[in-house]
């Protein structure tokens, strides 16, 4: 089934995302930021904690300061490499210490500093793209049923409870596990070290709890002979580090959005725009999914209001990943099933938003998810209106599916809630797997009306956004009727611009890939 729409207005929308990121882009690749360089020392080798348990890439970056820290961590980090002949971890701990001093890598030459490091970045690329390969040979060996990939949550704040969870998940025929990070870490300017088995609301994303997932979701993929993807945040005051760890111990998606940070957890614009960029540019070389944000739009706002907001941000969030060189079969764009139950022809409304997506982005692996803001404590009506949204998924072809929990307004699930989640979505995707390639939607009805006066409406608000410029829009309320100020929010000290001397080697490395097209 396709949509009658302007392809005129779908080009013009993707021209006009580019041309508001384009200003946006200038001053990303003027700036830094401290989550960007600690990134860039975890890459190269800097793991572990020093004093008072404080990560060893923050005291590294915070030992620099802001006027050594402008020409790059890693020129500090090979500069001590190659006055000591010590590895950059030894070095790293030693400068947490107190016991190396930065003075003397002040008067090191850049090319002995860089030249120290040559050989470290080379093994740090060799690891993300061996990491690559290995998921690319599972998905051959262990290949999953088609899509919508159904996808669920755990949460416990027990990394091996929620090892427990996800593999109950997987043998309930889960094939994508999600684990919620707890709250607030988002607003944490460092990453926890190591297993962790106390929080709130979710469990802390950790390098060491990574590895635990991906260990015990390879292990169930092996004996259910289908690759179950991992799934994790790469958001917040730290979304570059997660994004590093997340490509060093194989998770397969994050989600990772331009805006998402600034609206729904006041940070900063500048800091988030400049991390998201070198986030992706991460997760491009990893090949990670990344999954974009857009349906908290409408946790905030109405469904059918904000549609047209919801489609302009896809359009930027694609137009944002294709600067960092993220192909289309990486942005897992977002949406969600956000429509009253009380509204007449809601269905429809639903339908049509689904299916517009999938045709102005073709080839994305669009991420739909779940009803939660009309849900209640009737199970029943719940259970149903998940149905529902397992239909619309299935019919318009989505991707990346979470699944509806029937209690999504009473408690966190329980392991029978999930399974009922994915009993229900297994028997909606496979009894209507070809309902869409069986239908036509009349022309001039309800859903191609709705889908066409979405898309006008997107066009305008692109245009708007084009006068205004991104960051004075998001300061003007046009996106989920959140305010936020260019000077405001979390983490704008950690922001700083490049001079003239400044060196990423990751950076260098990642950006000689040729940049994607758009046409």
């Amino acid at each position: 089934m396709e949509l009658r729409i302007d392809a005129g207005l779908v080009r013009g929308a993707r021209r006009l995302a580019a041309e508001i990121v384009e200003p946006v882009g200038s001053f990303i690749e003027a700036h830094s930021t401290v989550s960007v360089e600690r990134a860039v020392l975890r890459l190269l080798g800097v793991d572990g904690v020093g004093r008072d348990d404080v990560p060893l890439p923050n005291l590294f970056v915070e030992r620099l300061g802001p006027e050594r820290l402008c020409r790059g961590a890693a020129h500090y980090l090979g500069a001590l490499v190659a006055e000591t002949g010590r590895t950059p971890d030894d070095v790293a701990g030693a400068v947490g210490d107190g016991t190396l001093d930065l003075n003397t890598a002040d008067l090191t030459p850049d090319a002995a500093a860089r030249g120290a490091l040559a050989k470290t970045v080379v093994r740090a690329l060799g690891r993300l793209d061996a990491r690559r390969e290995e998921r690319a040979a599972l998905l051959e060996r262990l290949p999953q049923a088609p899509p919508p990939l159904l996808y669920v949550i755990v949460a416990s704040g027990n990394i091996y409870e929620d090892r427990t969870a996800a593999i109950a998940a997987a043998e309930a025929g889960a094939q994508i596990v999600a684990v919620i990070r707890s709250t607030g870490q988002s607003l944490l300017d460092f990453v926890p070290y190591g297993a962790t088995t106390e929080g709130f609301g979710g469990t802390y994303a950790t390098q060491e709890n990574f590895r635990i997932m991906r260990e015990a979701l390879d292990a169930v993929s092996e004996r259910l002979g289908r690759y179950v993807m991992l799934t994790n945040y790469a958001s917040g005051l730290c979304m570059p580090e997660i994004a590093a760890m997340a490509a060093l111990e194989r998770l397969d998606m994050l989600l990772n959005d331009s805006m998402y940070g600034i609206l729904f957890r006041d940070i900063n614009m500048k800091r988030t725009f400049v991390d998201q960029h070198f986030s992706r540019m991460l997760n491009a070389r990893s090949g990670i999914v990344i999954n974009t944000g857009e349906d908290n739009y409408l946790t905030t706002a109405d469904a059918v209001e904000q549609a047209p907001a919801v489609l302009a941000s896809q359009f930027i969030n694609e137009a944002f990943a294709h600067r960092a060189g993220m192909p289309d079969a990486q942005i897992g764009l977002g949406d969600a099933y956000e429509i009253d139950p009380a509204l007449e022809d809601g269905f429809l409304f639903a339908v049509a938003q689904a299916q517009l997506a999938r045709q102005c982005f073709p080839d994305a692996p669009l991420k739909y998810m779940p009803p939660t803001k009309h849900m209640t404590g009737d199970v029943f009506k719940g259970h149903l209106i998940d149905a529902m949204f397992n239909l619309c998924s299935v019919m318009t072809h989505q991707t990346i599916h979470l699944c509806g929990m029937l209690t999504e307004a009473i408690h966190t699930p329980f392991l029978g809630d999930r399974a009922l989640a994915l009993e229900n979505a297994r028997y909606v995707m496979n009894t209507a797997r070809h309902f869409g390639d069986e239908i036509e939607f009349k022309p001039g009805g309800i859903v191609e009306r709705r889908a066409q006066s979405v898309l006008r409406d997107t066009h305008a608000l692109l245009e708007r956004v084009a006068v205004l410029g991104l960051m004075d829009s998001i300061d003007a309320k046009i996106f989920a009727d959140v305010k936020r100020s260019p000077g405001g929010g979390r983490g704008l000290e950690g922001v700083f611009a490049r001079d003239a001397e400044y060196w990423n080697p990751i950076e260098e490395a990642l950006a000689r890939r040729p940049a994607v097209q758009v046409v």
